[in-house]
C-alpha cells in the first residue's frame, strides 16, 4: 500500500511538471527560473528554508532533480537537521566522508507529499499563465498595423474566435467585420490588428476587416511601388463592402500612382476587391489643391464650380442636373467618402439658369401648405428659397435637415406645383 501511495506521487510530480515543459511563448530561460522558483517555494515550507538546496531543471525532457547539501558533523552535534547530518548517517551513503565534509544528497519526489504537489502544480500554473499573458502581449502589442492570418475557432453572434499558427487566441468583434463577411470554423481569414488590451493581465489582441489600415496593408503587399517608397497613400475612406476611395501621391515624376496602384485591367486591385467582399475600390490623384481634390474625390461627376470655406471646413459644389446623381451616388455612398476623404463637408447643388432666379419664392410664404417646422428644418441647413430646395440633391434633404422621406417628397411637390403653374 505503501509503495502504491509512492509510485502515485512520483507519477503525479513528473506529471505536473511535463505539463508546462512544452508551454507556449515562453523562453526556456525564463520557464526554468519559474520552475526552480516554484520548487524552491515548496521546499522552504516543507524544510524551513532552501538555501542549501540545487535545483535542477530539464525542461527538454521534462525532468528536474533536487538536491540537500549538508555538512557532517559528529554524532550527536547535529542542531539543524536540515542543514546538518551526523557522521554515522554521512557514511552510509559514502563510507568516506568525514567531519565538516560537505553532504550532497539527492532529495526523494515522495517526500513532497500529495498536499504538498498540489500545492506546486497550482503556483506553477499561475505562474506560468502568468507568463504566458505577458509574452503574448508583449509579442502583439508591437504588431498593430500588421495583417494576420489565422483560423476561424468561434463564431458567436458579438464576435468571432481566430487562432494564429501557435494557437494564440484572436478577437474579431462585430463591428469591424466586412457585412458581408461569412465565417465558417475551420477556414484561413486575414486582417489588421488595431489593438491590443491587457486587462488584469488578460491580453486581448482585437482585428479588423473594416478599418482603413487593412485596405492600406493589403495595397502595400500588392504594389511594390508602395513599399519601396515611390508612391505614398496619403487618405483612405472606406465604406466596407461597398466601395473605398484611396489617394495616392507618387515621389517620382515617371510613375503614374493611381495606374501602379490599380495596376494592367485592374490586375493588382482584383485580389484585394475579392478580399473585401466585392468592395468597389476608387484610386486618386493627391493633391494639396482643396478644390481640385474635392473634385477628384467626387468622381465621376464633373463639376462646373466650387465654393470653399476652409474655416468651417465646408465646401458647395455646383454640377448640370445630369452630374447631380453621380456626385451623390447610390444611397450617398460617393459624396459620403468624398467629405470623409477630403475632411470638407461637402454640399452638392444643380445649376440654376440666370432666368430661373428671378422667380424664385422665399419658404416662409408656403407655411399654409408646409408646416412651420419643415420649413425651419430646412432653412437650418442654409436653404431660404424654393429654387434652392428644388436644385438641392433630395438625399441632401433627408440626411442634412433631418426629415422623412413622405415629408420631403411633399415638400418638393408643394413647391414644384408652384412653377409648374
Amino acid at each position: 500500500m505503501v509503495a502504491r501511495k509512492k509510485d502515485e506521487n512520483i507519477l503525479s510530480m513528473v506529471d505536473t511538471f511535463k505539463e508546462f515543459k512544452d508551454t507556449k511563448n515562453i523562453d526556456r530561460t525564463t520557464l526554468v527560473s519559474v520552475l526552480e522558483e516554484s520548487f524552491r517555494n515548496v521546499l522552504a515550507k516543507l524544510f524551513g528554508s532552501d538555501e542549501n538546496f540545487d535545483v535542477i531543471v530539464n525542461p527538454d525532457k521534462g525532468d528536474f532533480e533536487i538536491y540537500r547539501n549538508r555538512i557532517v558533523v559528529a554524532d550527536g552535534e547535529v542542531e539543524d537537521e536540515n542543514k546538518q547530518i551526523a557522521l554515522s548517517e554521512a557514511q552510509k551513503i559514502e563510507p568516506d566522508y568525514e567531519v565538516d565534509e560537505d553532504v550532497s544528497e539527492r532529495v526523494d519526489f515522495t517526500k513532497f507529499g500529495r498536499r504538498a504537489i498540489l500545492t506546486l502544480r497550482q503556483t506553477l500554473a499561475s505562474k506560468v499563465l502568468e507568463l504566458e499573458h505577458d509574452s503574448l502581449y508583449n509579442k502583439y502589442k508591437d504588431r498593430v498595423g500588421q495583417v494576420v492570418s489565422g483560423e476561424v475557432y468561434q463564431v458567436w453572434k458579438r464576435e468571432v474566435l481566430i487562432v494564429d499558427d501557435e494557437n494564440n487566441e484572436l478577437i474579431l468583434p462585430k463591428a469591424e467585420q466586412i457585412p458581408a463577411d461569412q465565417y465558417r470554423k475551420g477556414e484561413t481569414i486575414r486582417a489588421v490588428i488595431i489593438r491590443v488590451d491587457n486587462e488584469n493581465n488578460n491580453p486581448k489582441i482585437i482585428l479588423s476587416r473594416t478599418n482603413p489600415m487593412f485596405l492600406e496593408r493589403l495595397l502595400e503587399a500588392e504594389v511594390p511601388e508602395i513599399n519601396d517608397g515611390l508612391i505614398s497613400i496619403k487618405k483612405i475612406a472606406r465604406m466596407p463592402g461597398e466601395r473605398a476611395k484611396v489617394a495616392v501621391e507618387s515621389y517620382d515624376d515617371r510613375i503614374d500612382p493611381v495606374g501602379a496602384c490599380v495596376g494592367v485591367r485592374g490586375s493588382r486591385v482584383h485580389g484585394i476587391v475579392r478580399e473585401l467582399c466585392n468592395e468597389n475600390i476608387d484610386v486618386i490623384n493627391y493633391t494639396a489643391n482643396i478644390k481640385l481634390f474635392i473634385q477628384r474625390a467626387l468622381s465621376p461627376a464633373k463639376i462646373s464650380s466650387i465654393n470653399i470655406d476652409e474655416e468651417s471646413r465646408k465646401a458647395e459644389v455646383f454640377l448640370h442636373p445630369e452630374e447631380v446623381s453621380l456626385a451623390i451616388g447610390r444611397g450617398g455612398v460617393n459624396i459620403k467618402l468624398a467629405s470623409m476623404l477630403t475632411e470638407f463637408t461637402i454640399d452638392v447643388f444643380r445649376e440654376v439658369g440666370e432666368g430661373e432666379i428671378d422667380e424664385d419664392i422665399y419658404l416662409d410664404e408656403f407655411s399654409d401648405e408646409i408646416d412651420q417646422w419643415v420649413i425651419d428644418a430646412i432653412k437650418s441647413i442654409g436653404l431660404d428659397t424654393a429654387k434652392a430646395v428644388l436644385n438641392a440633391p433630395r438625399e441632401m434633404l433627408v440626411e442634412k435637415a433631418d426629415l422623412e422621406e413622405e415629408t420631403v417628397d411633399n415638400v418638393l411637390r408643394i413647391l414644384q406645383a408652384e412653377f409648374d403653374q
